[in-house]
């Protein structure tokens, strides 16, 4: 698996949405234990996306 192709899938994972067409959870669990630079790149979208459900945007 490609780092664009486990990016896109974290990205969905992280939105609740299901893995891009031939993307197992479980191969993408692999990739991220082997791939620091994916795995980094995750822990941002974690932390975007918990950063700005606290905001009031309403």
């Amino acid at each position: 698996m490609h780092c664009s192709e486990v990016r896109t899938a974290v990205s969905a994972r992280v939105d609740g949405e299901e893995p891009p067409p031939g993307v197992t959870g479980a191969a993408l669990d692999a990739h991220l234990r082997d791939c620091a630079a994916c795995r980094d790149w995750g822990e941002r979208v974690r932390r975007l996306k918990a950063l700005a459900a606290r905001l009031d945007l309403g």
